[in-house]
């Protein structure tokens, strides 16, 4: 009876929160593919079952917090400077006659980008607000049946980034409209490598993507078969 005594009283919290963990709920574990697919952008994982295991334990959890809430953060900064610089070629005139972004397509675009920018603040705001005041224990317990609460969980981390995204892809897209139509050869020609860069750049990122994607995918069955 002693040792039993002895043995409950200096079992740490983490020990405790091992002993009492909780493996992923089944409505969890069956998902559609659209929500595979946001669980792999929110996550970086195609399934919910690495991310469960952080709401086990107070530090997992917090760790969690801090890098979402950076992410967060720097969406934020990232949308500011969208949101200025918009706001900046949407009222001016351009200074030099063979640069024109005051024709239809690119003054359109620049203002696109500049309300995806707002929306991108208003949303990551509204995101690290609900991180910052969110309790673990609560948010296992919204998860556990899936649903609503667990499609608002992972659309709060994708969407701040998705508008964000798309704001800065208007943005680039405005200047190339211009850089197209200018009359200079060397605004021309610097576009076209512009463009180049561009498309290489959002390409490798993708391939890659796609990859680790297909990579975990082929692990879990592997893992699935063998079991």
């Amino acid at each position: 009876m002693a040792s039993f005594y002895s043995t409950e009283l200096y079992m740490t919290p983490d020990k405790r929160a091992l002993a009492e963990e909780q493996p992923l709920p089944e409505t969890l574990h069956r998902t559609s593919l659209l929500t595979r697919v946001l669980c792999f952008l929110a996550l970086g994982r195609p399934n919910f079952e690495y991310h469960w295991k952080s709401l086990q334990t107070e530090q997992a959890f917090e760790t969690v917090r801090s890098r979402s809430c950076s992410i967060l953060s720097s969406t934020i900064i990232t949308a500011s400077v969208l949101l200025a610089t918009s706001c900046v070629f949407v009222s001016t005139d351009s200074p030099v006659a063979y640069f024109d972004y005051t024709s239809p397509a690119p003054h359109c675009l620049l203002f696109i980008s500049l309300m995806l920018s707002m929306i991108a603040m208003l949303t990551s705001g509204s995101s690290m607000i609900r991180w910052l005041h969110t309790d673990r224990q609560w948010t296992q317990e919204q998860l556990q049946p899936g649903g609503y609460f667990f499609l608002s969980y992972l659309l709060s981390i994708v969407m701040p980034i998705f508008f964000v995204t798309w704001s800065l892809h208007c943005f680039v897209f405005a200047m190339m409209i211009a850089g197209f139509f200018s009359q200079s050869t060397i605004c021309r020609v610097v576009t076209v490598i512009w463009l180049f860069t561009y498309v290489v750049s959002i390409g490798m990122i993708l391939i890659e993507s796609m990859w680790s994607l297909f990579l975990q995918l082929i692990t879990r069955h592997r893992t699935r078969y063998l079991q």
